[in-house]
C-alpha cells in the first residue's frame, strides 16, 4: 500500500483544499494529513487558527477520500514523519515552511525512498486561505 502524507492548517476548508487534497490522493493508496499545530501556525502565519485543532481534525475526518487525519508534531516533525511511514509527501503549490532542505533532511534518518511532489495550484485567484481570513 502506497502512503501518501500532506500538512496544513485547513482552518477554513475550501475548494482549492480539496483540490490538494484530490491530488495527493491519486498519488497511493491511503492519505495522511497531518493538520499544523496551534503553536506552528502562529509561529508561520503570525495569528492564531480560526477552528481548534479538534475541529480542524473533524472537518478532515469528514472528508471521503481521507483516510487518517493526525496533528501534527510541536516541534520535531521529521519525526513526526517517521511515525506515518509515507511513502510519497504532497507539499501545497505554495506551501514554503519546512519544506527548505526536506529531501536531505529525510535522508539523515534514512528515509532517503520517500518521494517529494508538489500539487499545482487550482484558482489561487478565489481559492487562497488567505482570503477567506480577512
Amino acid at each position: 500500500m502506497k502512503r501518501v502524507m500532506i500538512f496544513g492548517t485547513f482552518d477554513v476548508l475550501h475548494p482549492g483544499h480539496i483540490s490538494f487534497l484530490k491530488q495527493a490522493k491519486k498519488l497511493g493508496d491511503y492519505l495522511i494529513v497531518s493538520l499544523a499545530r496551534e503553536n506552528n501556525i502562529r509561529k508561520i502565519k503570525g495569528r492564531a487558527a480560526r477552528h481548534s485543532e479538534a475541529e480542524r481534525k473533524s472537518m478532515l475526518e469528514a472528508v471521503k477520500f481521507v483516510d487518517k487525519a493526525v496533528l501534527g508534531a510541536r516541534e520535531d516533525y521529521i519525526g513526526h514523519i517517521l511515525a506515518q511511514k509515507p511513502n510519497v509527501i504532497a507539499l501545497g503549490y505554495d506551501q514554503k515552511a519546512y519544506t527548505k532542505e526536506l529531501k536531505s533532511k529525510l535522508a539523515k534518518v534514512g528515509l532517503k525512498k520517500i518521494r517529494i511532489v508538489r500539487m499545482k495550484s487550482f484558482k489561487p485567484s478565489l481559492y487562497k486561505s488567505s482570503k477567506f481570513l480577512k
